[in-house]
């Protein structure tokens, strides 16, 4: 639902600008590191905890589900895959070029506490990620 206040939508515009900035930084400041390939992007994302379960949800758009992989690393959560280029990418004249392609992974701080089952799936485009609890 669409607000009519001018204050709200601004705000909302200025977070939506800020979170841009954010990704496109850490998209072009990465340092190269030999010739070994890299991750040249992260996948936003949102993390929502229960009381069972800690749910992560990264947007992922064209990035086929064969090519993700995901586990936990100590108190992180890592997510990483490919998202390829478009075949066209290869002979059409670029007017804008926004979505990243290639390699990626997100490393996610997770909660305190221990985790059991890991189980995901794909849906529109989103990775969902539930972690169970173990009390």
């Amino acid at each position: 639902m669409a607000s009519n206040d001018p204050r709200q939508w601004m705000w909302d515009e200025a977070l939506d600008a800020l979170a841009r900035a954010e990704r496109l930084h850490r998209q072009l400041f990465q340092a190269p590191v030999g010739q070994a390939r890299r991750p040249r992007w992260e996948p936003p994302i949102d993390v929502l905890e229960t009381d069972q379960e800690v749910v992560v949800i990264a947007a992922l758009p064209g990035v086929p589900e064969e090519t993700l992989r995901v586990g936990i690393d100590g108190a992180a959560l890592v997510l990483a895959g490919e998202r390829p280029p478009p075949k066209e990418l290869h002979t059409a004249v670029i007017h804008r070029l926004e979505l990243p392609q290639g390699q990626f992974e997100r490393r996610i701080p997770l909660p305190p506490g221990r985790y059991g089952e890991v189980r995901h799936r794909t849906e529109c485009g989103c990775l969902i990620i539930r972690l169970r609890k173990v009390r």
